[in-house]
């Protein structure tokens, strides 16, 4: 079986991605899972999108936790724990990474001893939010390296899924998966399926038990205009960015042009994170060039909060 994961920003297109590449596996005659996953959408935030696609019927469900393929859109997302590019990757993992340095230094970077392709930057982009039509772009080099998809595949994949969007939209995206194909071609068929996991060290999930709340509280409607400063979408975060002000040499202009929702304010020249808003997307953290902002776990976050109320006397 062949498992393929696809790592991304909101924005994307990596939903996109593994579409296209499902749908070109399964014109090839292959059974095919393809899949998002993601907390709240939001634009920027790090998200990944899995494919599986086997000659014989599929029974894994979930995500992939020991990938064949690894494909990262966004190079600013390996180092953020949050996006778990590097999860569950061995030895036999190929990773292939949408990035201007040249595969030596990610390999150095990573110490990673399987193989390490990168797909390189359109030199004209400047804003990574808006990478151009990567999501097919990826597709289209993962088809090359599994090596089981033709070119033809690849382009009614592309066509079946994205006829809606228009000629013009269609064109550019065939344009971008058939370069990025092409540019494959010298290690097509590199990747290798991945074999059959074992049940027999299954461990079940550390799961989340979450109360049952009143309706009144769980499912709030909200009718009135001008209200979405009362929605608390910092609720949503699993991971905190804390500034160290020691190290914040004060560009704050960088981490707050770069938040995509503007939950970072600027108070006397110092940036201030709004967490009631702040949903953990962890561009800051990628953005900040004097590393002064770290990625926490918000249970460790809550957890340090409350032990300095408890010093304080605010709690007992």
């Amino acid at each position: 079986m062949y498992r393929i994961r696809f790592h991304g920003r909101g924005g994307q297109g990596m939903k996109t991605a593994s579409r296209i590449l499902g749908t070109a596996f399964f014109l090839e005659g292959y059974e095919v899972q393809d899949a998002p996953r993601y907390g709240a959408e939001r634009r920027g935030a790090p998200i990944f999108a899995y494919v599986r696609a086997d000659r014989a019927p599929i029974n894994e469900r979930g995500i992939i936790r020991h990938p064949d393929l690894v494909i990262v859109a966004d190079d600013s997302l390996v180092p953020i724990p949050a996006a778990g590019v590097l999860a569950g990757i061995t030895d036999h993992s190929l990773m292939l990474i949408n990035s201007a340095e040249k595969e030596q230094v990610w390999k150095q970077r990573l110490n990673h001893s399987g193989s390490i392709l990168t797909l390189p930057v359109a030199a004209d982009v400047t804003e990574r939010a808006e990478l151009p039509y990567v999501g097919a772009a990826c597709a289209g080099a993962a088809a090359r390296l599994i090596g089981v998809i033709s070119e033809a595949a690849l382009e009614q994949a592309i066509n079946d899924e994205l006829s809606d969007l228009g000629a013009d939209i269609v064109n550019k995206n065939l344009h971008n998966a058939v370069a990025a194909y092409r540019a494959m071609a010298s290690h097509a068929g590199l990747v290798k399926e991945g074999s059959l996991v074992s049940a027999v060290d299954y461990e079940a999930p550390d799961w989340i038990d979450l109360p049952f709340d009143d309706a009144r509280i769980s499912a709030p409607t909200i009718h009135a205009a001008a209200t979405s400063v009362l929605v608390k979408t910092g609720l949503w975060r699993t991971q905190r960015p804390v500034i160290d002000f020691d190290h914040c040499k004060g560009c704050w202009w960088i981490c707050s042009s770069y938040c995509p929702d503007g939950a970072i304010n600027v108070v006397d020249a110092k940036p201030v994170i709004d967490y009631d808003h702040c949903k953990g997307c962890m561009v800051c953290v990628a953005q900040c060039p004097s590393h002064a902002i770290e990625a926490i776990p918000e249970k460790q976050a809550k957890a340090d909060e409350d032990a300095m109320r408890l010093e304080i006397g605010e709690i007992t």
